[in-house]
């Protein structure tokens, strides 16, 4: 059986031009279990993985497998196998004859080929051209590939993209079979629900550095999540937590208690002869502590201090205007509002989402809305916290013939 390896990533960093894709990230991945890599579009995952199977050189750092740079491994196939994209096909060969190919290549036998086909679920089309498979074929071809060697590490980007709901289900079960051998899995992925239920430790980065590494537990601290507990009986189940000096809190969907987990609480329950109607953990859901990561509103300990000159400012949102009052406020020019350049991040990955924005007092409105002021601007506030100002329709800068480049087409207008 193949023994995993220890991923080791120190401080690696890649800068495209000016743009710094992964910033001095540095991470470990153990064996024997299904690591999760996650991160929003344009956090650098993807770049991250090339750079650890060679295919990127760094700016700096180092990323390591059992201690050694991707070169250096004397049979890459046996050692690592890895697939990062579902369409590096030629359409007009056939399934096995795809797998042939890397077969001699490695020193493979022929053997392994109707092995693999068979334990990804190929073995009926091995003889179709891939220029006909579906995107979740492809899937699978491209696992079947990484698998072709037997190695010892697995690194999968977004394995379940395209697999329907029974194919998410088998690469689940498949990716904890090769986990459970001791094998090093390592799986980027969106889906943050499968993830959840797939993975032991996460990876999470966001603009290339990291924010996050830990099991799943580690996430949160556990005095957000509390016990929800009810029953027909509440007034028993009451007096049972009293008779205990337990603190609740009783809502309308029952007794909410901190501190206790729901098999403490459903024992007792037990123990007194008390029915419940529901017993649940209830706490922030992954998909809420994942934003919260990758948008600077939740720091782990885990990822390092975050430095206060680079921590994220706080979005433009419903408080941007001040409380009606006698005095005017000051003008602020467009020139003042555009004038911060997007940063290198901002560049690679923008924010088209738009928080609703109040109309100002009317006693800041009036001097806009006088005749003589001319024709009216709206303007758009994005989740990152710039302020897009967006001409009227009949201004000539609203005109696509006439607008310039760095200013969007397609612009939400706040009325």
């Amino acid at each position: 059986m193949p023994d995993g390896q220890v991923l080791e990533l120190a401080g690696l960093t890649k800068r495209f031009g000016s743009v710094s894709a992964v910033d001095d990230l540095s991470a470990r991945v153990e064996p024997g279990q299904v690591t999760g890599f996650l991160g929003p579009n344009g956090a650098g995952k993807t770049t991250s993985l090339r750079m650890l199977l060679g295919l990127v050189r760094p700016t700096s750092g180092t990323a390591t497998i059992g201690g050694k740079h991707f070169s250096e491994l004397s049979s890459p196939l046996q050692t690592v196998g890895a697939a990062l994209e579902a369409s590096s096909f030629h359409p007009g060969r056939s399934a096995a004859n795809h797998l042939k190919v890397y077969a001699r290549a490695a020193g493979l036998p022929a053997s392994r080929i109707d092995e693999v086909l068979g334990l990804v679920g190929l073995a009926d089309v091995a003889g179709r051209r891939v220029g006909g498979f579906s995107l979740g074929m492809r899937q699978r071809l491209g696992l079947a590939t990484a698998l072709l060697g037997d190695p010892g590490v697995v690194v999968l980007d977004e394995p379940s993209n395209g697999l329907d709901p029974e194919g998410i289900r088998w690469m689940r079960s498949l990716l904890r079979h090769l986990a459970e051998e001791g094998r090093t899995v390592l799986i980027s992925s969106h889906l943050l629900a499968e993830v959840q239920q797939t993975v032991d430790a996460l990876l999470i980065i966001s603009r290339g550095r990291l924010v996050f590494q830990g099991g799943i537990e580690d996430l949160a601290d556990p005095d957000e999540y509390a016990t929800v507990v009810d029953s027909p009986d509440r007034a028993a189940l009451s007096g049972v937590l009293d008779g205990r000096g337990i603190d609740y809190q009783l809502l309308r969907n029952g007794f909410t208690i901190r501190h206790h987990d729901p098999a403490e609480i459903g024992a007792l329950a037990a123990g007194a002869g008390i029915a419940l109607s529901n017993l649940q953990s209830k706490g922030a859901s992954l998909e809420d502590i994942f934003l919260e990561l990758v948008s600077g509103v939740r720091v782990h300990e885990s990822a390092g201090a975050v430095p206060d000159a680079e921590a994220p400012a706080p979005a433009a949102g419903l408080d941007a205007f001040p409380a009606p009052t006698g005095e005017p406020a000051p003008a602020v020019s467009h020139d003042a509002l555009s004038s911060e350049a997007p940063t290198p991040h901002d560049d690679a990955r923008p924010s088209t989402a738009l928080v609703a924005v109040l109309a100002p007092p009317r006693a800041l409105r009036t001097a806009a809305e006088a005749p003589e002021a001319g024709p009216r601007q709206s303007y758009a506030v994005a989740s990152t916290g710039v302020i897009d100002i967006v001409a009227p329709a009949d201004h000539p800068a609203s005109r696509p013939d006439e607008q310039s480049a760095d200013q969007p087409a397609d612009r939400e207008v706040q009325r």
